[in-house]
């Protein structure tokens, strides 16, 4: 029930659509932003509607509990950086428990399918998993086909294989790349049993908003966007616009409230 209860905070209108925001970039690239615009870009993320931030557990220490309101909080539990021999190498740098001294929400645990050490990345996911389980805490697994055997990132047979991992191995919520065709994430999530969600990636000739709605329409859950809303000149506006297709009534939904009226 706990963990149930966690999980309902992921999605600030419960629905179980989730807009996640990612900054979790700051080790594995270097600072998203000037220190000096860190509360300034989480205030515009939260008030344009978004459901949880990302951060490392050192980063929490830097929030201010206030701006964060209804925004949930994640804490990424896995880190790796650009200048190593492999930066497709992820390691455990926190603990479950740790993340829950600090108030996180869920934690988040990063693998790399089809990289040098990819075996390693499984059992961390395993571990952190189990703790989960132990703890009642959601996890998010971002999981991607990347690595020197990869060579389609985006092919959708590929792409429904990581998430079925992220599923098999205890994940609550699997973040993933959306493919190519984006039309085939219908297939990638009709064969998975847990909601997924895409990452935005990085910033491309692609519309971000026309991306959503391919995710969306395909039957994703949400979309997780990082890089493309701390680099925007207008974040705030960004994840309103995001958080307006994300959050948007299904049809199903929209039959279920008509049909309540009608019965008044």
């Amino acid at each position: 029930m706990r963990k149930a209860l966690r999980l309902r905070r992921l999605s600030r209108p419960h629905d179980e659509r989730y807009l996640f925001v990612p900054l979790d970039h700051s080790v594995s690239d270097g600072p998203v932003v000037p220190q000096d615009r860190w509360q300034e870009l989480i205030r515009a993320v939260v008030l344009g509607g978004a459901d949880a931030i990302i951060v490392h557990k050192g980063r929490v220490r830097t929030l201010d509990p206030a701006v964060l309101g209804g925004c949930a909080l994640i804490v990424h539990l896995s880190a790796g950086t650009a200048h190593m021999a492999d930066s497709n190498a992820k390691v455990l740098v926190g603990e479950v428990d740790e993340a829950l001294r600090l108030g996180a929400d869920a934690v988040s645990v990063h693998v790399n399918i089809g990289s040098d050490t990819e075996s390693r990345q499984l059992s961390d996911l395993g571990t952190v998993a189990a703790a989960c389980d132990a703890w009642n805490v959601p996890l998010v697994a971002m999981v991607y086909a990347r690595g020197p055997r990869v060579s389609d990132p985006k092919d959708p047979a590929l792409v429904a294989h990581v998430v079925n991992i992220a599923a098999d191995l205890g994940a609550d919520i699997v973040k993933t790349n959306l493919t190519h065709p984006a039309e085939a994430m219908a297939e990638v999530v009709g064969s998975c049993p847990i909601p997924v969600v895409v990452a935005g990636g990085p910033a491309s000739a692609n519309s971000l908003p026309g991306q959503a709605r391919v995710a969306m329409a395909a039957g994703c859950a949400g979309l997780a966007v990082g890089r493309r809303v701390f680099t925007s000149p207008t974040p705030m506006q960004l994840v309103a616009e995001l958080t307006s297709i994300v959050h948007a009534p299904s049809d199903e939904s929209l039959i279920r409230a008509l049909t309540c009226l009608e019965n008044r």
